[in-house]
């Protein structure tokens, strides 16, 4: 069975522990210790979690999560790492591996490179073969109803995926997995893609999406 979300769950606690818990992260407004908060109460809070999609419950889910930001640093990341409870949905079986190898790797990130001396990390190849899997979905989702442009993600062994509004200019976007999921989720001005198309459909992307 694949352990991407494990690993990647151990790699995100090892960050926060580095980082402690008033570090910046690239989560518009949240330390360290928001992050942390907001891990936990994802997984071990289904009544409030809800709130993180839903924009009718953000409210009692922001309440929740700050009384868990108040708890001290090491047992929000302890309770991270321990994995979720027997009650949580992330506990039933593949749950943990299909709804958190993004996840993970994507507040990971936001801990690694929220500082202006990041580097990238080396993506084991089962993982970013899992990442890229993944992408068409989040892609469509996060990036694509978004995007005023037709967008060809490209992987840099030739494969690539398309995703925006059709008969739109088109822009390329080409890079490692890992790198592309980062970008869909808005954290591109922090990756080491390359981005080609005619500069003013580039330009109406960057207002929308950010490039590096």
């Amino acid at each position: 069975m694949s352990n991407n979300a494990l690993a990647e769950r151990h790699r995100l606690a090892q960050l926060l522990v580095a980082a402690g818990p008033d570090a910046p992260t690239l989560c518009a407004g949240w330390t360290t210790r928001d992050l942390a908060a907001h891990l936990v109460v994802r997984e071990r809070r289904p009544d409030a979690a809800a709130g993180i999609r839903v924009g009718a419950l953000a409210g009692w889910t922001r309440r929740v999560q700050d009384e868990y930001a108040g708890r001290p640093y090491e047992e929000l990341v302890r309770l991270f790492r321990a994995g979720p409870p027997v009650y949580s949905p992330f506990a039933l079986p593949g749950a943990d591996e299909l709804a958190n190898t993004i996840e993970y790797y994507v507040h990971a990130e936001d801990v690694l490179r929220a500082t202006e001396e990041w580097t990238p990390q080396p993506v084991p190849p089962g993982r970013a073969e899992a990442l890229w899997r993944r992408l068409p979905l989040i892609a469509r989702y996060e990036a694509g109803r978004r995007s005023p442009v037709r967008l060809v993600l490209a992987h840099p062994d030739g494969r690539s995926l398309t995703v925006g509004p059709a008969g739109s200019p088109t822009v390329r976007i080409t890079g490692e997995p890992a790198e592309l999921v980062l970008f869909v989720y808005g954290r591109g001005e922090r990756t080491t893609l390359t981005v080609d198309g005619a500069p003013d459909a580039v330009e109406a992307l960057r207002h929308v999406l950010p490039l590096p």
